[in-house]
């Protein structure tokens, strides 16, 4: 008999599809301040690289949030940073949330 088991039934069958999907169905996305270009850092501070910067009218997804430099933007002063990609961060200054505090988990 043939082996017809593919990636996905094998992922599956590990868990691991049905962690990604089930982290993905959880992300929301956040609109970034409009008229603001953004950028991207390596960590959660201006001391930080500037690893990219957002094009205007973007919405980011916030996979955890964790302290860092306090800043200032359009939505406040915060001192917490956003986590949109691996190792990607914004102030949350910047992106509107709908809060001051958390709406995801702290990163690790």
């Amino acid at each position: 008999m043939e082996d017809t088991t593919t990636t996905t039934e094998t992922a599956t069958a590990t868990g691991e599809a049905d962690t990604a999907a089930f982290a993905a169905a959880d992300v929301v996305r956040y609109p970034v301040a409009p008229g603001h270009r953004v950028n991207v850092r390596s960590g959660p501070g201006t001391q930080y690289r500037i690893v990219r910067t957002l094009p205007y009218d973007v919405r980011v997804p916030v996979y955890c949030q964790k302290p860092g430099e306090r800043i200032t933007g359009p939505y406040g002063t915060t001192a917490l940073w956003d986590n949109i990609a691996d190792g990607e961060f914004v102030s949350d200054a910047y992106v509107k949330t709908g809060t001051d505090g958390y709406v995801a988990p702290r990163c690790s």
